[in-house]
């Protein structure tokens, strides 16, 4: 059995193993990465040698720290990056390329209808009803989406959002308000099962989500980096904001919004923008915090997003997707009953 994992930003590891029973039998551990002493390999791959097949990727990972001397040092990955891969080896863990994507790219819907069609298709994914899904988002009006916990009141000023005809909704997945515009945002979500981010801790899971679109704007000229928590950024400023939902079977929703283009004064008008937030982010000018994609790659908005997918399409393996009438039903439901109600979108006041 073999299994493969590549570390966000690091190397690649590699394991071929044999099970005994109900044990790993003859582990060798193989990749790009950086190892001292050189011996600690032969530490790394005894670890493993007896565990159980089922061993989840914690207890893995903590065999192989216990084998290590501590004076080792691992660069480009770690115990549980071999871990993950002993897990894909197995056949608990998957990888990117052990799915075939749905990429799905339909027309402008309301904001409350996007909140909606979010959950209906990553409860469809968390079901087995469908396979992972790349969903490409065209909005049909202006809004400020606001994170599940965050407060109504604290990000949003009213009178600024009714000047300019601004929609408030509140999305199922948490972090903080993004200000749309619909020419000028570009917005994806991802929906993946559980077995994608097998080992991987919401931290982690950010990385290895967005690790495609750092490749995607590469390509249309845009140096960019992940920027722990849950934001993507280039040399010039920040570029995107992600969030993520993780369902009942396990199901992730990772969602990103980018700033093609922004108007900074308005932004500034309708949403809250806490003294306390600008100065984490080392800025003292909430018009300096987002740095759109349209300055830095001269494209229009819908060749950056047509760039976007052919990368993720060449990545990948993929075939064209399309919403499914019970999950339209479903979304059209959420979009009336819960995602267009005060009771929802006020529910932290």
């Amino acid at each position: 059995m073999r299994g493969e994992y590549k570390v966000p930003g690091g190397k690649l590891v590699a394991i071929d193993l044999e099970v005994d029973g109900d044990r790993l039998a003859e582990v060798a551990v193989s990749g790009d990465f950086f190892l001292e002493p050189d011996d600690a390999l032969l530490d790394i791959n005894a670890a493993l040698v007896g565990m159980p097949t089922t061993a989840p990727v914690a207890v893995l990972a903590e065999a192989i720290t216990r084998a290590l001397d501590p004076g080792a040092t691992l660069v480009g990955f770690s115990p549980e990056a071999v871990a993950i891969a002993a897990r894909r080896a197995l056949g608990h863990a998957t990888g990117w390329h052990d799915h075939t994507f749905e990429v799905i790219h339909d027309g402008p819907q309301s904001p409350a209808m996007h909140m909606a069609l979010d959950q209906a298709i990553s409860e469809s994914v968390d079901a087995g009803l469908r396979p992972p899904t790349l969903r490409i988002w065209e909005w049909g009006a202006p809004a400020v989406v606001i994170g599940s916990f965050q407060s109504l009141k604290n990000e949003v000023d009213p009178e600024g959002a009714a000047k300019h005809g601004i929609t408030v909704v509140r999305r199922i997945s948490g972090g903080g308000a993004m200000f749309i515009e619909p020419g000028n945002t570009i917005t994806y979500s991802l929906t993946v099962p559980s077995s994608l981010v097998e080992g991987l801790s919401f931290e982690k899971s950010y990385a290895f989500l967005d690790d495609w679109v750092l490749g995607a704007l590469a390509d249309v000229g845009v140096n960019a980096t992940y920027q722990p928590l849950n934001d993507i950024a280039s040399p010039a400023g920040k570029i995107a904001g992600a969030a993520q939902k993780r369902f009942v079977g396990g199901a992730v929703l990772h969602h990103v919004t980018m700033a093609y283009d922004i108007d900074a004064d308005k932004m500034l008008e309708v949403l809250r923008i806490g003294r306390e937030k600008m100065s984490d982010k080392g800025t003292k000018s909430a018009n300096k915090r987002v740095d759109p994609v349209r300055s830095q790659t001269g494209m229009s908005r819908a060749d950056v997003i047509e760039a976007f997918k052919a990368h993720f399409c060449a990545r990948y393996a993929t075939v064209e997707g399309t919403v499914t009438e019970a999950e339209w039903t479903r979304a059209r439901d959420l979009a009336e009953t819960k995602f267009s109600t005060p009771e929802w979108t006020a529910r932290v006041p």
